[in-house]
């Protein structure tokens, strides 16, 4: 008889484990959101909030684009993640960096894993034509100054790409690689995926895990299960666990992001490819990068999108902070304030060298978009992929098993990570 697993999430590592483990697994896929949908309205109603002295509540977005979901933690750093068919996969810029230190400083190699992942995603560096003269005197300038930038590998079609610079409120052109890929072809060997259940705990009986416990609309739900991953994200995976009584590690890091802008005639980065080039130093990451969430938001963005310029900063923090039930707890150390404020030190000096005074240069809203680290895997683990805390048939396939911070997009970490705890599912379900 074929064993029953469960996969809770559908972003990048779900849609991951789903797909290696159809066939050999009864596979059910429940995600807590719905079916997604690209943002298709313009940034008409946040200029008219601007453009009445008002201000947009960061939380009040989920009403107009219901699968960004934005929470605030109890310092008041803001959060945002993807609820919904993709999970974060389909609200990202399509970055496909291989950010595996961490792992590979405990003993994993994810060679083979990344291998199999460059077969199956189609990922391009060669989009240099979609760039903006703007983003052309950017680059020039980091080369100038010794950065060596270079473009940011992504996920997906970009020979068809229209430039229109919304990537992070969903790909309408179908160009940008999501892992809803991943779950169609789960689906074809028999996956099932249910959307709008949120699972809430794991059942455990005599040591193993015995299926789920989830939300319905009013109803509560329990799904049997023979195998059990946990994919809900850095946020939604320790929340079930120690909903279920199973511990966690108070070490949330969440990738904090702010954006260094200024005013430039006709830049046109609201309608660019996001992030075309990365520059990396130690601890963080600079990037271009039109952000909408600071354009909704934040009062020193009153100004037109299209000439708006701005150069993303993305922090590798220190992993301190907790989830407990629907509290989130995450404040930034003095160290991580003393990097943030070097990144906004050379990104005011990029911006210096293409003309911009420093006195005309602004800040965005800083937020987190990468969470995890709350289950961080051990050099005793390396083999087993499997974290001391757990019962033995339940994993976990998202950031959460992430030893430190990141500072980098992580979505093809995840998927490599996710693949090589799929494979030793498989060996179990076969032997």
């Amino acid at each position: 008889m074929t064993k029953r697993a469960i996969v809770v999430g559908s972003g990048a590592g779900g849609s991951t484990v789903a797909k290696e483990l159809a066939g050999d697994y009864a596979v059910t896929v429940l995600e807590a959101g719905r079916a997604f949908r690209p943002f298709a309205l313009d940034l008409a109603l946040p200029k008219r909030v601007r453009q009445a002295g008002l201000v947009l509540d960061p939380r009040m977005i989920g009403l107009l684009f219901p699968v960004m979901d934005v929470r605030r933690a109890s310092g008041g750093l803001i959060l945002v993640r993807g609820i919904g068919l993709g999970g974060s996969t389909t609200i990202c810029t399509g970055n496909a960096m291989r950010v595996d230190g961490s792992l590979r400083d405990i003993g994993i190699d994810l060679d083979p894993e990344f291998a199999e992942l460059y077969q199956e995603i189609p990922v391009t560096a060669a989009h240099q034509r979609l760039w903006r003269p703007a983003t052309r005197e950017l680059f020039g300038a980091c080369q100038n100054m010794g950065l060596e930038p270079y473009a940011t590998p992504k996920m997906g079609d970009y020979g068809r790409c229209t430039d229109c610079g919304r990537c992070m409120l969903g790909c309408q052109h179908g160009v940008k690689w999501d892992s809803r890929r991943f779950l169609d072809i789960a689906v074809a060997k028999g996956a099932k995926v249910e959307t709008g259940v949120a699972v809430t705990k794991v059942l455990i009986d005599n040591g193993l895990v015995t299926g789920v416990q989830a939300r319905q609309g009013l109803r509560t739900m329990r799904y049997p299960a023979d195998l059990v991953v946990l994919a809900a994200g850095g946020l939604g995976t320790p929340a079930i666990l120690r909903n279920s009584g199973l511990s966690c590690t108070d070490t949330l890091f969440v990738d904090p992001v702010l954006t260094v802008a200024a005013e430039w005639p006709d830049s046109r980065q609201d309608t660019e490819l996001p992030m075309p080039f990365v520059v990396e130093r130690d601890g963080y990451i600079v990037s271009p990068y039109f952000d909408y969430l600071s354009f909704a938001v934040d009062r020193s963005w009153r100004r037109p999108a299209r000439h708006i310029l701005g150069l993303m900063i993305k922090l590798a923090d220190a992993s301190h902070g907790s989830v407990t039930g629907s509290q989130i707890h995450k404040t930034l150390t003095a160290a991580d304030h003393a990097r943030m404020r070097e990144a906004v030190g050379l990104c005011t000096e990029i911006l210096g060298r293409i003309g911009v005074a420093k006195d005309r240069a602004f800040l965005g809203t800083l937020n987190g978009g990468h969470p995890g680290g709350m289950l961080p895997l051990g050099v005793d683990e390396a083999e087993t992929m499997h974290h001391h805390h757990l019962p033995p048939n339940l994993y976990v396939a998202d950031a959460s098993l992430f030893p430190r911070s990141l500072g980098s997009p992580p979505i093809l970490t995840i998927m490599a990570l996710a693949k090589r705890i799929s494979s030793i599912c498989r060996l179990a379900a076969r032997g």
